[in-house]
């Protein structure tokens, strides 16, 4: 892995990272970078295979791993989660929160219940993860990582309930900056561009989308889980100790061409799913 040639292998030796949501995607790729580095991985999701399997891959890069069944809308579900972790690999240094909910779907057909649902896993799931994590990120002077996206600051079609929740989850990484930071604790947010190969691509684009995506990204590529988890391992790092409180965008320059490429993508993706709406036309409705 790049990480082992850019950094030490021990670098987070005897320290301990918990990812929420670390069970697959981006979220295990984070978990990877930082287990390729010598750190105790701690994960939790709601599934138990894929936790297992992803346990697997992780002990096979050296770490020692506990992998826990939780819902992060669930306070002392993740409670329990963290005091099993600190049981088994000592406290959190580092905590990614990523565990995260997407689909497509016009406003107007979204219900409160589906807006609810992901603001729940996003954003209060990121808050349970950190309040309950705080007294150990107290003591080891941690740092907090938030996955975000670029509908937190950019407004992306069929994507309203991910937009108020990742922009809450950003704005909520910066209050914590500001009020944890006298007990040494750091927060960031990542904002991942097109990553190949996950669920939410899968999700959000059909093959012609992916296509008209890497033509958009300034750097011509979509990116890989290894460039979030290599940004992660930064944020997380001695290098970083002095980076608090930021946004941090690694997506190939993507979010310079603005949101049109996405948004004509998921409207051709909604319709052939038959879910489709009004046609949207440089940022206008047509009817």
């Amino acid at each position: 892995m790049l990480v082992r040639q850019c950094f030490s292998a021990a670098l987070f030796r005897g320290k301990t990272v918990f990812v929420t949501g670390g069970g697959s995607g981006i979220n295990l790729g984070v978990a990877k970078n930082f287990a390729a580095l010598g750190a105790n991985v701690g994960i939790c999701g709601r599934t138990r295979e894929k936790l297992e399997k992803a346990a697997d891959e992780l002990r096979a890069l050296g770490a020692k791993v506990c992998a826990l069944t939780a819902d992060v809308r669930d306070y002392a579900a993740l409670e329990c989660a963290f005091a099993r972790s600190r049981e088994a690999l000592g406290p959190i240094d580092t905590l990614v929160c990523g565990a995260a909910g997407n689909f497509l779907v016009p406003a107007e057909k979204l219900s409160a219940n589906g807006f609810k649902a992901v603001v729940d896993i996003d954003l209060l799931g990121s808050f349970n993860a950190t309040r309950a994590a705080f007294e150990q990120l107290r003591e080891t002077k941690g740092t907090v990582i938030f996955i975000s996206a670029g509908m937190a600051f950019m407004p992306h079609a069929y994507q309203v309930h991910v937009g108020a929740a990742k922009a809450g989850i950003d704005m909520m990484m910066k209050n914590l900056a500001l009020e944890w930071g006298r007990f040494g604790i750091r927060a960031n947010s990542i904002v991942p561009g097109p990553i190949e190969g996950t669920e939410g691509m899968k999700r959000l684009a059909g093959p012609e989308a992916t296509q008209a995506i890497v033509a958009s990204v300034p750097l011509g590529r979509m990116g890989s889980v290894d460039d979030i988890g290599q940004t992660a391992v930064f944020l997380a790092s001695p290098l970083a100790s002095y980076v608090s409180g930021c946004v941090v965008v690694c997506d190939g320059g993507a979010n310079l061409a603005g949101s049109a490429r996405f948004n004509a993508g998921a409207e051709a993706l909604l319709h052939q799913m038959g879910v489709g709406g009004d046609t949207l036309n440089g940022g206008a409705v047509n009817r």
